[in-house]
Formats: structure tokens, C-alpha cells, sequence
């Protein structure tokens, strides 16, 4: 018969986290847990959900210093290198066309972005930078840049490496959805 030192040592049957994911919340430790021992899982679906709304709240920070939406921010963010038509842009942003109307008539009247006619179809507009729209767009990604590295403030190389790469790999993934 085992002693209860042993039996309070011996590791607890995994229970499946709120969210499906398999992991339960708490501290992060045992093997395998090298430089994350006393982290603590929210579980995926948490930790996904909250990164997002910090991530979303440092871009809004950036937009808001520059008389943007976040949405605004976005779209000068999109046309940073290519020159999508309209309905391209919409499917990049998630609107539908109408809101999409409205959010490039108000870019352009700030002189943010133009509407050229698409060398293939005579109907269709493709939206581009304006020179001013390439510098705020500039300026935008190089605060944004800054905002999001310090979130990662408290990550090593290594831990900001796998970071990036895991979140490249679900990014890619849901490109195909």
C-alpha cells in the first residue's frame, strides 16, 4: 500500500479544460515544463481569446493616436502592399459591401487611399496608397510593431520564436478555411 507522501506526489488524472482542449487551468509544471514552470494555462481557448482582446487593445491604441478606428487601421494595413479590388478587400476585412463602400470613401477623404480602374475588368475599382497613406501606413506598422513586441516583453528569444511560429502555423491554417 502506497504512503500518502507517495499518493500526494502522484500526479492528478488529466480532466479535460471548459473549453475541449484537454488542458486544465493552473500552473504549468513537471516534465517537460523547462522555462515555463510556474506559468500558469488558461487553456487554449482562453489564452487565445484574451491575447486577442490585448492585441486588439494595442492596435486600438495605435489607431485612436492617429484619428483611426482599428478598422481603418486594418485596411491601410492591407494595402500596404498590394492593391486588392473591392471585393477582394472585403473578404481581407470581413465586411460586406457596403461597409466596405463606406470605409474606402472615408479613407480616400482624407486622402488616405484612391480607386483606380482594374486593367481587367472596366466595372471593377482597385484601391492603392496614397503617398500619404504609404507614410501613415509606415508610421502605423512601426508603432504597432513596438506595441505588440513589448506584449512579449516577458518571453526569451526562444519562447518569442515558438511564439511566432505556432501562430504562423494556425494563421496559415485558417487561410484555408
Amino acid at each position: 500500500m502506497p504512503d500518502d507522501d507517495h499518493a500526494a506526489r502522484a500526479p492528478r488524472p488529466a480532466r479535460p479544460h471548459p473549453d475541449g482542449s484537454g488542458a486544465r487551468p493552473g500552473p504549468v509544471d513537471g516534465p517537460g515544463a523547462g522555462d515555463l514552470a510556474g506559468a500558469v494555462d488558461l487553456g487554449i481557448v482562453d489564452s487565445l481569446a484574451q491575447l486577442s482582446f490585448v492585441v486588439q487593445a494595442a492596435l486600438g491604441k495605435v489607431a485612436a493616436g492617429h484619428g483611426l478606428s482599428v478598422i481603418q487601421l486594418r485596411l491601410l494595413g492591407v494595402l500596404r502592399d498590394r492593391e486588392p479590388g473591392m471585393q477582394e478587400l472585403a473578404r481581407h476585412l470581413g465586411l460586406d459591401k457596403s461597409s466596405m463602400t463606406g470605409l474606402v470613401d472615408r479613407a480616400e477623404r482624407r486622402g488616405l487611399v484612391r480607386r483606380d480602374p482594374s486593367p481587367h475588368d472596366g466595372r471593377a475599382v482597385r484601391v492603392s496608397l496614397t503617398e500619404e497613406g504609404h507614410g501613415l501606413a509606415r508610421e502605423l506598422t512601426a508603432e504597432a510593431d513596438r506595441r505588440i513586441l513589448a506584449l512579449t516583453g516577458a518571453l526569451d528569444d526562444a519562447q518569442r520564436t515558438r511564439l511566432s511560429v505556432l501562430a504562423s502555423t494556425l494563421v496559415r491554417g485558417l487561410s484555408t478555411l
